[in-house]
């Protein structure tokens, strides 16, 4: 008998039978006797086995059969599957620049690129924000529709938007998820010009909370000299939003500034532009991302003698009130960007850096650990004429989120 059986190598008490064909030559597989792996394998070691794949593996296989899909949306496991995983690499969605929110999503982990959809948008042109795998979405149009949705699971829910008449000029989006409790905040930030003043602007912030349901406004301020825009972020909880001079462009006058707004305190007493920070140098455009609780700026470099000419893209980080700069895009990837003001968007998480020029599908890569440079691959969309633009944005990929 003990010529039949042989020790598991990792579980010293353990012990499996090994077939004899010596003895069983001919011998077949008693079928009623015998039952597929699947069946014997308990839920909890499948849930730990599926964990260890990829998000794109785990979101295949739950179309594998009606045990392995209830095992994947299964709350135990999404629970297990989170506890000690660690931010995962963004993806990437850029919009193939049609009227449908379809495009192709970038995994830099496989380095493949997927056919993807967007749930609860009809067009590109909306706002967008992201944050711990949940994605804000606003139209463009009346900038009152708006919702959270996992771009993954297509799991989405509408909010209710602030009660708040003032149809801004300009408006900035931004989210954050609170990666233990789930919650999350939304911020808008408007800005809307004063009748009949060109140099006055009305800038007001908005903050949802997911766990009250509920919006409160508890920040408002005339800007003289400068207006808000379209761009927001939200970093160790605090709300940063880049402002725009509105006065007349010379080659000494900075462009862009930018506020913050301390979300624990939703305190109106202190002067936003007081909080003011300059931005590095002559700027003609600037991007603002969280990368693992860190401001990063990517940033449109103008030319001394004509700011409104872009000469380079540069990132800078912020420390307290100072920024450091962490990289220059080199000459050889800078071609094609093209010269004038906005010509590429840019977003990033975890650690790294996606840079898209507005007039082509081809996607730069920065590591900032790394500090490196390199091309994504090929994206399989093509330019059909050649005044088609191109957008998209980064984002966490993840199951558990639920909006």
């Amino acid at each position: 008998m003990a010529d039949n059986w042989v020790m598991h190598p990792y579980e010293e008490q353990r012990y499996v039978p090994l077939m004899t064909y010596q003895e069983n030559d001919n011998a077949e597989v008693d079928r009623e006797n015998s039952a597929p792996l699947d069946h014997v394998l308990p839920d909890d070691i499948l849930e730990r086995i599926l964990s260890l794949l990829p998000v794109v593996s785990i979101f295949r296989a739950g179309a594998v059969c009606k045990r392995w899909n209830h095992v994947v949306h299964s709350k135990r496991f999404l629970l297990s599957f989170t506890a000690d995983l660690p931010p995962q690499k963004p993806w990437y969605f850029m919009f193939t620049g049609n009227e449908d929110p379809v495009g192709f999503a970038y995994d830099p982990i496989l380095r493949k690129w997927y056919g993807f959809d967007l749930p609860c948008i009809e067009t590109t042109n909306w706002f967008i924000a992201s944050s711990f795998g949940l994605v804000c979405f606003m139209d463009n149009d009346n900038r009152t529709r708006l919702f959270v949705c996992n771009p993954v699971t297509k799991d989405w829910t509408q909010l209710t938007p602030p009660l708040d008449v003032m149809s801004p000029d300009y408006s900035a989006l931004s989210v954050s998820v609170d990666r233990r409790s789930r919650d999350y905040t939304v911020t808008l930030v408007k800005t809307k010009q004063v009748p009949g003043d060109f140099q006055r602007w009305d800038l007001s912030i908005h903050i949802y909370d997911s766990d009250t349901r509920s919006w409160v406004s508890p920040a408002e301020e005339v800007l003289v000299g400068w207006r808000g825009g379209d761009e927001s972020i939200i970093c160790d909880g605090v709300l940063y939003c880049l402002i725009y001079s509105t006065g007349v462009v010379n080659s000494s006058e900075t462009r862009h500034a930018l506020i913050m707004y301390d979300l624990n305190s939703q305190s109106s007493h202190m002067s936003l532009f007081r909080t003011s920070i300059p931005v590095p140098c002559s700027l003609t455009c600037g991007r603002l991302m969280n990368l693992n609780e860190k401001l990063v700026m990517v940033g449109g470099i103008g030319k001394p003698d004509r700011p409104d000419i872009i000469k380079g893209i540069g990132i800078w980080e912020l420390h307290k009130r100072e920024w450091r700069e962490v990289s220059r895009m080199p000459h050889r990837y800078f071609q094609g960007f093209g010269e004038f003001d906005d010509v590429f968007a840019s977003s990033g998480t975890d650690d790294l850096i996606y840079i898209q020029s507005y007039g082509a599908p081809a996607l730069l890569v920065f590591d900032m650990n790394q500090k490196q440079w390199k091309w994504a691959l090929k994206c399989p969309v093509t330019k059909r004429f050649p005044l088609q633009l191109f957008t998209g944005f980064s984002f966490e990929p993840r199951l558990e989120v639920i909006p």
